[in-house]
């Protein structure tokens, strides 16, 4: 197996203001016709801001929401990776095509982090109906809440 090459489309954006977007590249700006038909995107983005050699050696971390739990990296979500890749389901709210902005309720990315992709959210095809995920999750809610969690500005 060989390199797999990857460019950036765009960035995203956090402004003091709050608000989210992903700004488009003028090139792929018309990849993003009738997006704004869709409530949700999964937006698929580089964790620049770990893509180091050591990071990328890192196969198991400790999970901060779950104290005293190891876990290997293909089991949770830790910007720690071989490939920094991050996946993130976001509520669309808005949509300048010709500006190429696509404003997001949130995302779990730093400002200024690529952006590699934009899929749309489609249940019949995204949604699972039952899954298993293990003990350290308990508790959690089934949602994350509307007005985004915050979680990860710079």
């Amino acid at each position: 197996m060989g390199d797999v090459m990857c460019r950036s489309i765009g960035a995203i954006r956090r402004p003091e203001s709050g608000r989210v977007f992903l700004e488009v590249e003028a090139a792929f700006r018309p990849g993003l016709q009738c997006l704004d038909l869709f409530s949700h995107a999964m937006v698929v983005w580089w964790v620049d801001k770990r893509d180091n050699p050591e990071s990328r050696e890192i196969l198991q971390t400790e999970l901060p929401y779950a104290p005293g739990v190891t876990a290997g990296v293909f089991a949770c979500r830790s910007e720690y990776r071989p490939n920094p890749l991050a996946v993130t389901v976001c509520e669309v709210t808005a949509l300048d095509e010709e500006a190429g902005v696509v404003e997001l309720r949130d995302i779990d990315a730093f400002d200024g982090s690529p952006l590699l992709d934009i899929k749309p959210y489609i249940g019949v095809v995204d949604r699972v109906a039952d899954i298993r995920v293990p003990d350290w999750y308990e508790g959690w809610p089934e949602w994350l809440p509307k007005e985004g969690i915050g979680l990860y500005e710079d």
